[in-house]
């Protein structure tokens, strides 16, 4: 007998009822005797140093239990280098640790931190800090940086080059019969999960434990005992629920190892929080930036060439850039490419990963011209992308582990109504509203972990399961999704599984970045509930009082907890029960492959648009979006259309709303706090349509699953600008796009 299988199925989140009940507990909501409060406070300047902090006054206030500044806070150990978490190891979030040292790189630098028995008292206290600076002028912004710029030999954390090239490209666009020149200009981003980061920090004598906001409790872990100088082994990280994270918990920031100085330091446990101001320069940041693309084509839509360059402020300690050109370099069939970074040192934090981090910007530049350029040809904007559909990886040559991309036209443009589209600028209206329609391509690199991924799998003598691997749910539905990949692998019923994570004392797991976590953890997970089938089932066939004693191994199938040969069938409760065995585990790991794989590995998809602009107050309405997307094998699809929604509504609010601007005289954010800074809302909301491409994938992991985390936010930029262009005949290449940029 076998059980229906569980993967693909639309189940409900085993953790929805704690959710909307309120009884899940995030980090900064665990109770933990004798716990004191420790209040951050950061520079008011963004270059200089500090001359003199006066702490008397806040020493003196009731409850205050310590005030650490440069002078007095322990020095680290040892500076991690900055290295993406996808990688297993340390992931800081710059290569620079505050309060060591009297110099101010940044505005909101850490200068100090309070702690006291209250949180009230310790914000208090803080506000009676007396800090003295010697200020120098800062460089912020594009304009002060530009003749300062160089090309990096590496970005993202060294992980990519600076400059990608193909071919010849000034031959290729001289031979060009079109050619669509454009420059793009994008404002800062600012990450505001619901959930601000911190951390809970608490002693017991050398060892360790960490309540983390985090995308990986193993990186955070890794980071702080390099910090530190500790043992791994005495290092504990939990990772509660976490309410959203985006990029922002991805690297690990300073206020888990800030926690933990504070907490050894007053000798009880600290709680560290970020407020929502600090969460705009404590935890990275989408960058302002500058891209030039360049097209050339054929008079029959043939590209010959792209080029396509961005200019970005990084650190003054990290050659950091969003890697913006690196999916615009593999999208089309085009023979020619140049691609690259300059980057500037300014007084800003390391910028981080955010959403989609270079793919939603570099694709929304790139799309925007091939609208530009279809337009100029007098094709509709999917021929122009047929025209130019690469079969293969353009840079490497070798074929794709799968696409799915044609599927994703057809099936997006059917849903949306994309036929019979009139391509003329501005002649669709209702009322005083401009109508336009929009599409963009999607396109998401797929990478694989570094490291080995691990999980372990109990069955009980009672019939029940639990799968156990170190990472964390910040929101996606992994335990809901890791039940049902147990599920199937082990013949249960769902009910009877449960996932536990979030735990450092759990298998390792590396944080789930990227759109990795769903491929890495599920192969993991199906490995370990495999060799636990595997397990038992070669006891039932060496046992001789089990009904499938002699069988042979691969002939036994098992579901709704049996082990089925024929007509013979032994439940793994009764086994373990006959030998008054508890419990039997087993331990998985999938390792990824080494070297090169012979495929090129990418996510694809198709993102169309409708808005409605007003044309006296220019106001952009978006009325409706469909994305249709091949993400390989889709485990639960009611999980995935919700991410591919919230990633198509974040390309709504980067298109339309998202936008920080730093202060060119004092380096400080205009917008922190989301009174001003604006995210799309529920008014904001139009109808949503997500269609799911799934294609086979033996490549990418074990059960072929590519992620869906980042792709439904590539292209929705895109769509929409177009849209708003097909509306209005207006081409705007400022991001986002306002009122007043339609006036």
């Amino acid at each position: 007998m076998t059980t229906a299988p569980a993967i693909g199925q639309p189940l409900d989140r085993v953790d929805g009822r704690s959710k909307v009940t309120g009884s899940a507990r995030y980090s900064a909501e665990i109770p933990i005797p004798g716990m004191a409060y420790a209040c951050v406070v950061g520079s008011r300047i963004a270059s200089g140093r500090v001359t003199d902090i006066d702490t008397s006054a806040a020493q003196a206030e009731e409850g205050v239990l310590a005030v650490l500044t440069h002078q007095n806070l322990p020095r680290i150990t040892e500076q991690p280098p900055l290295i993406p978490s996808l990688a297993g190891t340390a992931a800081p979030g710059q290569t620079f640790f505050p309060m060591q040292d009297d110099v101010v790189h940044y505005a909101g630098q850490h200068i100090a931190i309070v702690v006291a028995d209250t949180w009230e008292r310790a914000q208090h206290a803080a506000s009676e800090l007396r800090v003295s600076y010697a200020e120098t002028p800062p460089v912020v912004t594009l304009e002060q940086g530009r003749d300062q710029a160089y090309i990096p030999e590496r970005i993202f954390g060294g992980w990519l080059p600076g400059r990608i090239q193909r071919g010849d490209i000034d031959a290729g666009l001289a031979a060009a019969d079109v050619r669509v020149e454009a420059t793009f200009t994008y404002a800062a981003n600012n990450h505001n999960p619901i959930e601000p980061s911190g951390t809970t920090a608490e002693w017991d004598g050398d060892e360790l434990v960490l309540h983390d906001t985090t995308q990986g409790v193993n990186a955070t872990q890794i980071t702080v005992a390099r910090l530190l100088g500790m043992p791994l082994s005495k290092i504990r990280v939990i990772g509660h629920y976490v309410g959203g994270s985006f990029g922002s918990k991805a690297m690990i920031h300073h206020h888990a190892a800030l926690a933990a100085l504070a907490a050894r330091h007053v000798g009880r446990p600290v709680k560290l929080v970020l407020t929502r101001e600090q969460m705009f320069t404590s935890v990275g940041h989408r960058e302002e930036q500058e891209q030039h693309i360049a097209l050339g084509a054929t008079r029959d839509g043939r590209l010959t060439a792209i080029r396509h360059h961005k200019l970005s402020p990084t650190s003054h300690f990290d050659d950091w850039a969003e890697p913006s050109i690196g999916v615009s370099s593999e999208l089309y069939a085009c023979p020619n490419f140049d691609g690259l970074y300059r980057i500037f040192r300014a007084n800003t934090m390391t910028p981080t990963f955010m959403r989609a981090p270079g793919e939603a910007s570099g694709m929304l530049a790139l799309e925007v011209a091939m609208d530009e350029l279809a337009h100029e040809l007098g094709l509709d904007p999917i021929e122009l992308r047929l025209r130019n559909y690469a079969e293969r990886s353009p840079s490497s040559g070798q074929p794709w582990s799968s696409s799915g991309l044609r599927e994703c036209y057809e099936r997006g443009a059917a849903r949306f109504g994309w036929a019979g589209r009139d391509p003329r600028p501005g002649v669709r209206r209702e009322g005083n509203r401009l109508i336009g329609t929009g599409m963009a391509t999607a396109g998401y690199p797929v990478a694989p972990p570094a490291n080995p991924q691990r999980a372990r799998a109990r069955l009980y003598a009672d019939g029940t399961a639990v799968v156990q691997a170190a990472t964390p749910d910040f929101g996606t539905g992994v335990a809901t999704v890791m039940t049902q990949v147990a599920a199937d692998a082990l013949g249960m019923p769902v009910e009877r599984c449960r996932f536990e994570s979030g735990d450092t004392d759990l298998p390792n797991i590396a944080a789930a970045v990227g759109s990795a976590g769903a491929g890495m953890i599920s192969a993991a997970v199906h490995s370990a509930a495999t060799a636990l089938r595997n397990q038992l089932i070669a006891r039932a066939v060496a046992d001789p009082r089990s009904p499938l004693h002699g069988a042979n191994p691969v002939d036994v199938v098992v579901g709704e907890g049996l082990m089925t040969a024929g007509t013979a069938s032994d439940p793994y409760a009764d086994l373990l029960q006959r030998h008054f065995q508890p419990d039997a585990e087993a331990s998985g790991a999938w390792t990824p492959p080494t070297g090169d794989p012979g495929y090129a590995m990418m996510t694809f998809g198709a993102q169309f648009a409708e808005v409605a602009v007003d044309a006296e107050l220019g106001l952009v309405r978006v009325r409706r979006m469909t994305g249709a997307f091949a993400p390989g094998r889709v485990l639960n699809p009611k999980l995935a259309r919700s991410q591919l929604m919230g990633g198509m509504l974040w390309g709504l609010g980067q298109a339309l709303l998202e936008a920080n601007h730093m202060h060119p005289r004092t380096g400080h954010w205009a917008n922190a706090s989301l009174g001003e800074y604006l995210v799309a809302v529920n008014a904001d909301a139009p109808d949503v349509d997500v269609e799911l491409v799934e294609v086979e994938d033996d490549v990418v992991n074990p059960l072929g699953v590519k992620g869906v985390g980042e792709i439904g936010q590539v292209g929705a930029g895109a769509a929409i600008a177009n849209a708003v262009h097909h509306a209005t005949g207006r081409r705007i290449r400022k991001i986002p796009i306002t009122i007043e940029d339609l006036l």
